[in-house]
C-alpha cells in the first residue's frame, strides 16, 4: 500500500452513520407535498377536537384557573394546595380565568398543540430544517400519534406546554448569539412554570451573565408584582413547597416517574431510592461538563451541543424532582428528534427508539401497568433517555489518524488535518 494513505481509527463507543440513515434523512429533507401538509394539520386538528370532547379535559389547568378567579375574589390562591406555581404564575392564568369554561374547553387542547407545534418548528430552525420538509410536516403529526404523553398534555392542559415551546425558542436564539434574549424567554417560561430553573446551567456553562440575569429577574420581578397583589403569599414558602418536597401525596403518587417515589414501590428502601436518584443525576451533570468541555475543544460551538446539553440537564432534574409526570419528557424527545438530521445523534441509535417503548401507543402492556402503576413504564423511559444521552457524552470517541505503512516504506505524519474527523466523531452515536 502506498505511503500517505491513512487508517481512521475510532475510540470505543463511536459509531459511525451509514448510508441507509443518509438516505433516509435526504429523503425527508425534501419539500411535503400539499396533501401531506393537509393531512399533517387534519390530525392535529383531529386530537385537539377529540380531547375537547372527553368529559376528563383540562384537569391539571383546572388548579391553575381556579388560583387566577381566588385571586380575583381576594384570597389567596395558596390556600388551595395543588397550586404548585410561583406568584407570577397566577398573573398569567387571569385571562384564563376570565374566559368561559365553553370557550376554553375548544381553546385551551388547540393552544396546547400550538405550543407544542412553535417548540418542533423553532427545534427544526435550530438544525436548518425546512419547514416545509417531509421531516417537519410528517414528523410531529406522527409524534403527536405515537407517542402517549403528548395527547396526556393536551388533555389535561398542564403548562409543561409552555417550557416544551420556550426550550427550543431559547436554544434557537442562543445558537444565533441572542443569548440575552434567550434568558427572557426561558424567565417567562419559569414565570409561568418553574420547569426550566435548571437551564441556568447552561448559561454559566457558556458564561452569559446577561442571559442568566435575564433568566433570574424576570420570574423574580413578575413574582414580587403577583404576591403584593395577593393577602399572604407567604403561604407559597409555609405551605406549597413544603408540600412540594415531599412529592405531593398519594394523589399524584401514581403518575410519578421519580426513581425516587417508583423504587420503594418496587420494595427498595427510601433513603437507598434517594441514594441512586441522586447519583444518577450527579452523572448526568458531569456528563453535561463533560459534553460542553469536549465540544469546546473540538472547536465546536453548534447546535448539537446546545440541543444535548440542555436535555441533559434536564433528565437529570427530572431524575431528583418531585414528582416526575410523563409529559415532562416532551421538553426534550421533540428536541432530540430534531437532531437526527444530524451524523451520529441520538435518533440514530437504537438504543434511543428502545428506551422509548413504553411510552409508544399501540405497544401492549399488562393491564396492572395502564392505570396505578403507569409510572413503572415512565420511569423506565426517563432513566433510558437519561442513560443513552449519558453515555453517548461520556463514551463518544474521537478520530485519530494514523498512518498505514508497506515494508520498505518510512511512516508519515501529516499535518493538523485531523481535526474535522476528531469534530465529526465527537457528533457519532455511542
Amino acid at each position: 500500500m502506498r505511503p500517505g494513505i491513512w487508517r481512521i481509527r475510532r475510540q470505543r463507543g463511536a459509531a459511525a452513520s451509514g448510508p441507509a440513515g443518509d438516505r433516509l434523512v435526504g429523503w425527508l429533507l425534501r419539500p411535503a407535498a400539499r396533501p401531506w401538509q393537509l393531512l399533517s394539520l387534519a390530525v392535529l386538528l383531529g386530537i385537539a377536537v377529540s380531547t375537547s370532547l372527553r368529559e376528563n379535559w383540562g384537569s391539571d389547568n383546572a388548579f391553575v384557573v381556579k388560583a387566577a378567579q381566588t385571586l380575583l375574589e381576594g384570597g389567596s390562591p395558596y390556600e388551595d394546595k395543588r397550586f404548585l406555581y410561583l406568584p407570577s404564575a397566577v398573573l398569567m392564568a387571569v385571562p384564563e380565568a376570565l374566559l368561559p369554561q365553553t370557550a376554553l374547553r375548544w381553546l385551551l387542547p388547540v393552544g396546547m398543540s400550538g405550543l407544542l407545534g412553535a417548540g418542533w418548528l423553532a427545534a427544526l430552525r435550530l438544525f436548518s430544517v425546512p419547514l416545509r420538509s417531509r421531516f417537519a410536516v410528517i414528523g410531529f403529526p406522527v409524534l403527536a400519534l405515537a407517542y402517549k404523553p403528548y395527547v396526556n398534555l393536551v388533555l389535561i392542559g398542564n403548562w409543561t406546554a409552555i417550557s416544551a415551546a420556550a426550550l427550543p425558542v431559547a436554544l434557537l436564539l442562543a445558537h444565533r448569539r441572542h443569548w440575552g434574549a434567550a434568558g427572557v424567554v426561558i424567565g417567562l417560561a419559569i414565570a409561568c412554570k418553574p420547569m426550566l430553573v435548571p437551564i441556568g446551567l447552561l448559561f454559566l456553562l457558556a458564561r452569559r451573565w446577561r442571559g442568566l440575569a435575564a433568566a433570574v429577574l424576570v420570574p423574580l420581578l413578575l413574582s414580587l408584582a403577583g404576591a403584593l397583589l395577593m393577602p399572604s403569599p407567604s403561604l407559597f414558602f409555609t405551605k406549597t413547597l413544603p408540600f412540594l418536597l415531599k412529592g405531593q401525596d398519594a394523589y399524584a403518587l401514581p403518575w410519578d416517574a421519580s426513581p425516587i417515589a417508583v423504587l420503594p414501590r418496587l420494595g427498595v428502601p427510601e433513603p437507598v431510592a434517594v441514594l441512586v436518584a441522586f447519583a444518577g443525576a450527579g452523572v448526568g451533570l458531569w456528563a453535561v461538563w463533560v459534553r460542553w468541555r469536549r465540544a469546546e475543544e473540538d472547536a465546536d460551538g453548534g447546535e448539537l451541543r446546545l440541543v444535548e446539553t440542555a436535555c441533559m440537564v434536564m433528565l437529570a432534574a427530572f431524575l431528583v424532582s418531585r414528582p416526575s409526570f410523563d409529559h415532562y419528557l416532551l421538553v426534550v424527545v421533540p428536541l432530540l428528534l430534531a437532531s437526527g438530521v444530524r451524523p451520529g445523534s441520538m435518533p440514530r441509535s437504537p438504543w434511543f427508539w428502545a428506551a422509548l417503548v413504553p411510552q409508544l401507543a399501540g405497544v401492549p402492556w399488562p393491564s396492572e401497568l395502564e392505570r396505578k402503576r403507569r409510572a413503572f413504564k415512565d420511569c423506565f423511559v426517563l432513566c433510558g433517555l437519561a442513560i443513552v444521552l449519558a453515555r453517548r457524552a461520556l463514551c463518544s470517541g474521537r478520530v485519530t489518524v494514523d498512518p498505514v505503512t508497506t515494508a520498505g516504506s518510512p511512516p508519515r505524519t501529516e499535518p493538523e488535518c485531523a481535526a474535522k474527523p476528531a469534530r465529526s466523531a465527537s457528533r457519532t452515536a455511542f
